[in-house]
């Protein structure tokens, strides 16, 4: 009789402390789904396709870099630059991209671990890939922002 309470009680046990509790796993793809919309809203909708300058700085660290490779020299492209290349294109063009010039984004992957992440994806225009991009984002107070890139041009 000892023995069957016991058991009954550790099902129990073992099925009320996965209801409701957030287990690690949960955490994680709550925090991948947080990174994937800044990235949407940030990089694809807003430097990408010229969308809300508001969302570009809202998802984007003021010390980012897009870091590349030139001449086998490192190079660095700070944020501040690329928002002011997309203030003048959405001046010239308010509307941003036309549909069939949307840039477009498949996630390869998303890896977190505490407050750190990084982030492959893929752009598209059409169905031509153009590029494969690794993001690198932090977890701030205000949430996920992403850092750095670095990037292959197809």
């Amino acid at each position: 009789m000892k023995k069957t309470v016991l058991l009954v009680a550790m099902v129990l046990f073992g099925f009320s402390s996965f209801a409701g509790v957030p287990t690690e796993g949960d955490d994680t793809e709550k925090e991948t789904q947080a990174i994937r919309q800044v990235i949407q809203s940030a990089y694809v909708d807003g430097l990408q396709n010229m969308g809300s300058i508001d969302e570009i700085e809202a998802g984007f660290h003021p010390g980012f870099n897009l870091l590349g490779v030139r001449d086998n020299m490192l190079t660095k492209f700070p944020i501040y630059s690329w928002i002011s290349r997309v203030k003048a294109r959405k001046a010239k063009n308010p509307e941003g991209r036309s549909p069939e010039e949307k840039i477009t984004c498949k996630y390869k992957s998303v890896d977190v671990t505490g407050h750190a992440a990084m982030a492959k994806i893929e752009l598209y225009q059409k169905d031509k890939k153009l590029f494969t991009d690794y993001l690198q984002l932090y977890k701030f107070e205000e949430g996920w922002r992403i850092v750095s890139k670095i990037y292959h041009r197809h």
